[in-house]
């Protein structure tokens, strides 16, 4: 397959979702693939450190916390809230961890990384027109984040081979519609073209 992927700006930012020991290690949430994605998650990082940051998925409290269908959310997944849950879970894997300095830590509560305004201040302070998504899961929280970004007037590009979901009939339908549906906004491309492109 030849490199069809436009140049990435200097400025672009790698925004790796919710790599957590919540989902990559043994919870309800817990995605089987997690770790195939490690591997490419870390080239992109390495290879661009101080352009990467991370969400981390925050769960609440408890259920009496929420609201609305947030509510209903975690009434169906109680035992991941703090009460019942180590708060550890919700750090990143330790394969990561070292590239992810706390000021490039974006916190939320929902699925899309922009909810909580952190990650959208921090596309602004640095410059940046292009996205680069990568992390868990494909068809939830990147989807999410692809779409706000979107919205936003943001040039999104996912590496295929690092993102994943616990289904991976989802995951595959979602990178199909986004290739069929979002192809002048969003780009799908593999970790070895996105960094032919991403040049220093």
């Amino acid at each position: 397959m030849s490199n069809t992927l436009r140049p990435v700006a200097r400025s672009a930012l790698h925004v790796a979702v919710d790599m957590q020991r919540l989902f990559g290690e043994d919870s309800p949430w817990r995605v089987p693939s997690f770790f195939d994605i490690v591997p490419a998650i870390r080239r992109i990082g390495e290879s661009h450190t101080e352009r990467t940051l991370f969400t981390r998925f925050l769960t609440p409290a408890s259920v009496d916390e929420t609201r609305g269908t947030w509510r209903r959310y975690y009434e169906r997944w109680p035992n991941v809230t703090l009460e019942q849950m180590p708060a550890e879970m919700l750090d990143l894997v330790p394969a990561l961890a070292p590239l992810a300095a706390p000021e490039r830590i974006c916190d939320k509560m929902t699925f899309s990384g922009f909810t909580s305004g952190s990650l959208e201040e921090a596309v602004r302070r640095r410059g940046a027109d292009t996205l680069v998504l990568t992390g868990v899961e494909t068809d939830v929280c990147v989807l999410a984040t692809a779409l706000a970004a979107v919205d936003r007037g943001l040039r999104v590009i996912i590496v295929a081979d690092a993102v994943t979901s616990a289904s991976s009939t989802c995951h595959e339908a979602t990178l199909e519609m986004l290739r069929s549906r979002y192809s002048e906004q969003i780009e799908v491309a593999p970790v070895e073209h996105l960094l032919a492109a991403w040049t220093e």
